[in-house]
């Protein structure tokens, strides 16, 4: 499946606003579909709410949202990071007052909305930042709110994409999300078929997510005891830290004072803990 690369010349670039700007200019869009995804299409046609408040982050090209307009949608947000992709985008939607289109970090836009889509967003970034995708989706959704979209049920050998497979998936959203479904997709295009999960998780808004950052951890063993420790806190559901030890999510009944949390680490002086802002 060799469609979906991304790179230009090297996968060693940071992930940022330039290299992703560079693939549109370059027409390097291997994992643009030319049309919304069917699975998410199937999805759209059952939402009710012609003004629910939907976002689309790492919007690419948008067909998501130019389906989303033709149904009779009124109240769409796009966002991206690539300059030159979000002018094109802009003058594309000039006349259509029904959709917001942004550039700028997802990671520092704000708002509430009753559904977000995921389309090769998730994917796109370092999986050091999953945890943090976590907690800004629970962020941004409404009480009650959906994620709902496509993850990769598959590997590959050139990243971006990065991929992933259920069992990563679950434990990531677990108890900040309820699953009302995750499955293999059923309607996806021939070259992406059987290598896609569709997902709805709806925001569970009784718990906490908050996110920290984390330093000391050298190694997977220490970071399992310091998941394990802040697990026996009575009022903590699920910890899940990333794959460089630097950021973790608690979802938690209410959110765990601080000190606390250092002092539960405080056995080892290298350890220090600091909630992201």
């Amino acid at each position: 499946m060799s469609e979906e690369k991304c790179c230009v010349v090297t996968c060693d670039l940071p992930l940022d606003q330039t290299y992703w700007n560079n693939q549109y200019q370059a027409n390097a869009t291997g994992w643009d579909l030319g049309q919304v995804s069917p699975p998410i299409k199937s999805y759209i046609d059952t939402i009710e709410n012609k003004e629910a408040k939907i976002l689309i982050p790492g919007c690419g090209n948008a067909y998501e949202a130019e389906y989303l307009i033709q149904q009779g949608f009124t109240n769409i947000t796009i966002i991206d990071i690539a300059p030159s992709l979000v002018e094109n985008l802009k003058q594309r939607f000039a006349n259509n007052k029904n959709i917001r289109v942004v550039l700028g970090d997802f990671f520092e836009h704000h708002g509430t909305y009753d559904y977000i889509i995921e389309q090769t967003f998730f994917c796109a970034l370092p999986p050091t930042m999953r945890q943090k995708y976590v907690w800004k989706m629970h962020q941004l959704l409404s009480d009650y709110g959906k994620l709902i979209g496509l993850l990769f049920n598959r590997e590959f050998e050139i990243s971006p994409p990065f991929g992933g497979n259920i069992k990563e998936y679950e434990p990531l959203f677990y108890k900040a999300f309820t699953f009302n479904s995750i499955s293999l997709a059923g309607n996806s295009i021939p070259s992406r078929a059987n290598s896609e999960l569709f997902f709805e998780f709806q925001k569970n808004e009784l718990n906490q997510v908050t996110l920290y950052h984390f330093e000391g951890i050298t190694c997977s063993g220490c970071m399992n005891t310091i998941s394990n420790k802040f697990l026996e806190i009575d009022e903590v559901l699920n910890v899940s830290m990333n794959s460089n030890f630097s950021e973790l999510i608690i979802v938690s009944k209410i959110e765990i004072n601080l000190q606390k949390l250092q002092e539960i680490v405080s056995y080892d002086e290298n350890y220090k803990i600091k909630k992201s802002k």
